[in-house]
């Protein structure tokens, strides 16, 4: 059974189609990718699938679940995880509670808590920093946890950002373009973090433009084109489609 369904998604701006019918699924434990020429709907998928935009026809479903008219606050509960494009990070906060700041969702308690100091409060604690340290283990920033956050590199900040996307526990985390502006050997350290993620049973579906990066870690893409779904399947398939390849240079294949 996969683990997020999409059927039928569509979404209109102003007359203009930015998704068009657009169906995929995502199995469990699969690294899959959505690919695109600039402007072809992959970041409005995403805000679609968070739900950060209602769609106007479709339903997206969730470990057998409709999840379409849901919050996104309530999505990321049931375990939907997100990064963005633009890395937004408390810089004057270190790096582990920066990660600790995305657990609340999941260690609610109420203000009376806080107020005497229950118990609870100090077991929630050790659990919030126990699973910030996971998270930041999984990416590879563990001996960063104590730094200011605004001191990190840009390649260790979409790290960073990716850490506390996990530091909501989710079952499947999105991850918008997170190669983006990252040298050769940023890069690397980000597969291998995806991987690891993936080896801890967490489903990673991705937006991205890095096409070396896509082909070497995912199991699946799909291509989108002004708002369609033009191909699916495994990388070296993909690298081979002629509507993939006439997408991308604005010519058919055998005439590039």
């Amino acid at each position: 059974m996969a683990l997020l369904k999409v059927s039928g998604l569509a979404k209109s701006f102003g007359g203009v189609k930015a998704v068009s019918d657009l169906s995929f699924a995502v199995a469990p434990n699969q690294i899959k990718a959505i690919i695109g020429p600039n402007g072809a709907g992959k970041t409005t998928v995403f805000n679609l699938l968070c739900g950060v935009f209602a769609a106007d026809a479709g339903t997206v479903e969730f470990a057998g679940r409709n999840i379409s008219s849901l919050a996104p606050y309530v999505r990321a509960r049931l375990g939907v995880g997100r990064t963005f494009q633009n890395t937004l990070l408390f810089d004057e906060m270190s790096v582990e509670e920066n990660v600790m700041a995305a657990t609340e969702a999941g260690l609610r308690l109420n203000a009376f808590a806080y107020l005497f100091r229950w118990p609870a409060v100090a077991r929630a604690e050790r659990q919030r920093r126990e699973i910030a340290a996971e998270a930041l283990k999984l990416v590879g920033l563990q001996d960063k946890a104590r730094d200011p956050a605004g001191n990190l590199p840009a390649g260790e900040r979409r790290l960073l950002e990716i850490a506390r996307a996990l530091g909501t526990r989710p079952e499947i985390v999105l991850l918008d373009e997170p190669a983006a502006g990252l040298n050769n050997a940023e890069t690397d350290r980000l597969k291998h973090a995806i991987r690891a993620i993936r080896d801890r049973s967490i489903t990673v579906l991705l937006v991205e433009h890095d096409m070396g990066l896509v082909m070497e870690i995912c199991d699946e893409i799909v291509v989108l084109d002004q708002g369609a779904k033009i191909a699916e399947g495994p990388p070296l398939l993909i690298q081979e489609d002629d509507r993939v390849i006439e997408a991308y240079l604005g010519r058919p294949a055998d005439n590039a």
